[in-house]
């Protein structure tokens, strides 16, 4: 079996309130809360990825600033057999304010979300977790949450430095 590897650029954005931005999101017939971000592109950087996913998913203007974590353990792809996943986790921050729409419920999907999942399989939607609230299990990639966990031992479970 020929094995591919498929690299996924992540950000970390936090808001003044030290809350976390993640997507819920219908893809692929499961529902997904993870962090904003996504695929890299060929003949792209990985901070370049980072901002155009924001601005494709949020219309949002960000600064990619310290990486946080490169996967390095093995991580098979839920929706490819044939693929490794390689996540790279980036802190993020708007330059300017989010006009998105952002929901308080997880998979809170408006008209638009549905009609766009309607024509294409998939739609997404963007929330802020409170930091307290914020464990392995608010979200639903393996490397995700492995993430989650890093950032909550490096604070100590407390606000981020």
């Amino acid at each position: 079996m020929i094995s591919m590897f498929n690299i996924r650029v992540y950000g970390i954005l936090l808001n003044a309130e030290r809350q976390v931005l993640v997507s819920d999101e219908f893809i692929r017939g499961a529902y997904i809360t993870k962090f904003p971000g996504g695929g890299l592109e060929f003949g792209e950087g990985t901070r370049d990825c980072l901002q155009r996913e924001f601005m494709e998913e949020l219309n949002l203007k960000v600064k990619v600033t310290d990486h946080i974590y490169t996967t390095d353990f093995y991580q098979q792809s839920a929706f490819n057999k044939a693929h490794q996943i390689i996540s790279i986790y980036y802190f993020a921050e708007a330059l300017e304010p989010i006009t998105a729409p952002l929901r308080t419920t997880p998979f809170d999907f408006d008209a638009q979300q549905v009609k766009i999942y309607e024509e294409t399989g998939e739609t997404e939607t963007f929330r802020f977790v409170n930091w307290p609230d914020l464990t392995p299990d608010t979200v639903t990639l393996p490397i995700d949450k492995h993430v989650v966990k890093l950032l909550t031992e490096k604070n100590n479970g407390t606000k981020f430095t």
